[in-house]
């Protein structure tokens, strides 16, 4: 499932203020900062999300979460709950396809479908794309460009839609933290069990929890 578009990325070495945008590819915000967003892609485990918003709300942390079309469709209640409750909405794409296997029309459709339903289900127009499975090559930043999006990326891959261990993906998630860093995860039943202690290290260590768009204002 995970495509190694960036080893730097996938290993979570640091990247430099002036290198967190390669090729027009978001993989951190400022490192110079004190901002770290937990980004969470959604195409499936709803069932976890509403423990998650709890958690979220109970340490005053706001997020982005990168929503799949299909799944918009069938859950729109809970996409609008993320809204209310503060959270940035971004695209995952319609159907989780690797972009990088697309066409130029192909990848267009998956971003446009997407774009189009969240913004008629909650008024949003999104500017922020994360390529399913990291997926994507020179034609897929061209068209999201194109679209008016932002092609984001990550700094470090807490690996929870593959590793059911809450231990591990904490640790993924906290070692050598930074500002800047992109934290990707999934809502996962160990995902869901880690958070909060993910949240109040990262919070003891000085961090500010915020939004990708917060995040990426700052480099």
């Amino acid at each position: 499932m995970l495509v190694v578009v960036s080893m730097l990325a996938v290993l979570g070495v640091g990247l430099s203020t002036t290198s967190s945008v390669i090729n027009g590819v978001y993989y951190s915000g400022n490192t110079e900062s004190n901002k770290i967003s937990l980004m969470i892609n959604v195409y499936w485990g709803t069932e976890y999300l509403d423990d998650m918003l709890e958690i979220l709300d109970r340490y005053e942390v706001k997020t982005t979460f990168f929503v799949g079309g299909t799944w918009a469709v069938k859950e729109s209640d809970m996409l609008k709950k993320m809204y209310d409750a503060g959270h940035e909405i971004g695209n995952h794409g319609y159907s989780h396809k690797d972009q990088d296997k697309l066409n130029r029309e192909q990848n267009k459709n998956e971003i446009l479908t997407t774009h189009t339903l969240v913004n008629d289900l909650i008024g949003v127009n999104m500017d922020l794309f994360a390529p399913p499975s990291g997926a994507y090559n020179k034609t897929t930043v061209e068209v999201a460009t194109e679209l008016g999006y932002k092609m984001i990326m990550w700094t470090r891959d807490t690996v929870d839609w593959r590793d059911k261990d809450e231990e591990v993906i904490y640790k993924r998630a906290i070692k050598d933290a930074k500002g800047g860093d992109l934290i990707l995860m999934h809502p996962t039943a160990c995902t869901l069990i880690a958070l909060e202690r993910i949240i109040v290290s990262l919070q003891e260590q000085g961090f500010v929890l915020t939004t990708v768009s917060e995040n990426l204002a700052e480099s």
